[in-house]
Parts: C-alpha cells; sequence; structure tokens
C-alpha cells in the first residue's frame, strides 16, 4: 500500500459523464482533451466503460506502483471508515444514476465503504514479472479444488453488480454470469442448447430482451432460437472482451456457477433462490461465510428484505444451518450445516 519515496506517484484515476444533450446524449472524459461525441442512447453505458478500460489497458503500471488514489484525495468517495488497507484494486464506481463512471485504483477497505461500485476482474493483461523477480520468487501455493472457479464467480458477480442495471432481474444476472465467462477473446459467445435448457432458459427470451436494452449485448432475432445450436451473441462490455484467465479456466469457472459447491440447490429452484446460493457460495469458505449486507443485496439484485427472507428458506431447506445480521458491523453472516460422516 505505501509508495516507495524512490518513486513518483502515479495517477490512475479515469471519469466520464454522460450529458444530455439536444441531439441525444454526448460523452465527456476528464482524461481526453478532445471534445464531448456525441453516442447512441442504446449504447450509451457500453460505449463509457468502452472508453475507462481503453484507458487502464493503455495506462498500465506494475503492482509496486500503484496505490490507493482515494487515499490520495482524502476519501471523499465514500463514508468514513477507520482507514485504507489491504490490496489495490481496479474499482468501477457510478454515481447520478449512472451518468458518471470512475475507474480507479483503490485499495480494498475503500472499495467496500464506496457505494455503487465493484471491483473489476482481472481482464487486463498484466505486464510480465522480471526475470530476477521470477527467480526470487518462492514456491506456488498448493491448487485447491474450486479456489479459482470460486474467486473467478465471485468477482465476476461483483462487477456485473455495478456494470448491470439495478433492476436487472435475478434470471438476468445469471445469464450474464454464464456470457461473461463463456465468450471469447472477441466478446463471442454461444450458449449450448443444453445449457439453456439446464437453466431453464430454453423458451425464455426475457433476459435476453433485458441485457439487450441494457446495451450489454447484441443479438438479431434469429439469434433468440435456433434450431440445434443454442443461442449466439455479441458482448457489448469492453471490460470482459479481454479478459486475462485462459478461455477453459473461465469455462471451468462457468461450469462451477451452475453448481455451485457446497451451496448448490436444485435446477428448478426459482432464479431468485440459485442466484442467491450462488452469491453465499462464491463467499463461503471453511462451511461459513459472510459478506456486507448491502453488497449482498445488490449482487442478488433484490431488497435485504428480500434477501433475509431468501436466508430463512435456505434453513428451512438445511442448505444452512444457520445465518445472522450482524448490523453493527452492516454484515451477513451464516453457517453451512456440518459435513456428514464417511462411512466407517
Amino acid at each position: 500500500m505505501r509508495l516507495s519515496p524512490t518513486h513518483a506517484a502515479v495517477r490512475r484515476i479515469w471519469t466520464v459523464e454522460l450529458r444530455p444533450h439536444p441531439g441525444g446524449p454526448v460523452l465527456t472524459c476528464s482524461h481526453c482533451p478532445t471534445r464531448p461525441h456525441p453516442v447512441a442512447a442504446v449504447s450509451a453505458r457500453a460505449v463509457a466503460l468502452a472508453h475507462l478500460a481503453r484507458h487502464a489497458r493503455e495506462n498500465g503500471v506494475p503492482d509496486h506502483l500503484r496505490t490507493c488514489q482515494c487515499r490520495a484525495g482524502g476519501c471523499r468517495w465514500h463514508a468514513r471508515h477507520r482507514g485504507c488497507t489491504g490490496s489495490v484494486l481496479l474499482v468501477l464506481a457510478r454515481d447520478r444514476g449512472g451518468r458518471r463512471w470512475r475507474l480507479a485504483d483503490t485499495c480494498a477497505a475503500c472499495a467496500t465503504a464506496t457505494e455503487q461500485a465493484a471491483v473489476v476482474p482481472d481482464t487486463l493483461p498484466l505486464a510480465p514479472p522480471a526475470r530476477c523477480c521470477a527467480r526470487i520468487a518462492g514456491p506456488r501455493k498448493p491448487y485447491i479444488p474450486g479456489a479459482q472457479e470460486q474467486m473467478r464467480v465471485r468477482e465476476m458477480l461483483t462487477y456485473l453488480g455495478a456494470a448491470l442495471p439495478r433492476f436487472s432481474s435475478p434470471t438476468t444476472r445469471l445469464l450474464a454470469v454464464q456470457c461473461a465467462l463463456r465468450a471469447d477473446a472477441s466478446g463471442r459467445v454461444r450458449l449450448p442448447t443444453g445449457l439453456l435448457r439446464g437453466m431453464r432458459l430454453a423458451r425464455y427470451a426475457a433476459p435476453w430482451h433485458e441485457l439487450t436494452h441494457a446495451g450489454w449485448l447484441h443479438r438479431s432475432s434469429s439469434d433468440i432460437r435456433q434450431a440445434c445450436g443454442g443461442v449466439a451473441a455479441q458482448l457489448l462490455d469492453a471490460a470482459v472482451l479481454a479478459q486475462a484467465p485462459p478461455r477453459g479456466a473461465r469455462a471451468r469457472a462457468a461450469h462451477w456457477a451452475l453448481r455451485p459447491t457446497p451451496l448448490a440447490t436444485a435446477p428448478e429452484a426459482p432464479p431468485a433462490v440459485q442466484l442467491t446460493t450462488l452469491a453465499l457460495a462464491a463467499h463461503t469458505s471453511a462451511r461459513s461465510g459472510s459478506a456486507e449486507a448491502d453488497s449482498l443485496s445488490r449482487l442478488c439484485g433484490l431488497s435485504l428484505g428480500q434477501v433475509e427472507d431468501l436466508l430463512d428458506r435456505l434453513v428451512r431447506t438445511r442448505l444452512l444451518s444457520d445465518w445472522q445480521h450482524c448490523a453493527e458491523v452492516g454484515e451477513l453472516r451464516w453457517h453451512l450445516p456440518p459435513e456428514p460422516l464417511a462411512d466407517a
């Protein structure tokens, strides 16, 4: 977190704003000296995010030079908290109802305290480490089955919580997770008929329409129901077009999202239940988990009361043993039932 005195501070804050104009909305950028340029209203959100992603790609720096830009500005982006701490993350935040977007390096503590913000998943290719660093690096951490998939899904859920409109339905969010993780480097995605049938979406076009109207993807009417090959679409969200993890690793994360152990629910469960269990599983470790109440409700696209009702339902179905709302810290905490003992 602390910047070495031998290095100059690196500014990594980019802000774009969509302003109304008689001929349609125009995009302004705090970093670009050019004049505001018009954008189509239906794709304004995608254009704004693509503009920010381009700045981040063009201004990549080594991790040891990245500092909390929120702290450098006096932590004016959020309510007071105990202080800057944790790793430096690339955080996307919005305000003014989605008319202004900010992308900036932010420490984990400030990112958590910032409203309407999400950590951008590891989509930007990192600079390769120097050879000397590679020689002195310690041994790799042991591989834990499912851990990487869980982390990738958690990051994607967090990102979509800010990138998608707040009113996006749980079904739409489940579909967006699969599209984002299964897309190729060009943003093309094709979901097989069998997968859609398993997700109970083979004959359900409403989620596709929601994502299209949000400017998140594009598909022609002929792509909705193909006779034998599933549904094809083109993602418009620039932040998921150049994901650093290999496609195979992302496909494994997409598969894990369909059955998020150890909290997998029945395929016929309502979408709100499936999305809630996915969000809980992504924040669960060693049979227990926790998340900020506001953050969890945003990931699920539900109100806090609805999330609490679903937690009660999961306790009744014995997927959870108990849960509690710790109001003093604003967290929801839950525990899973003990694992069954193996037969002797």
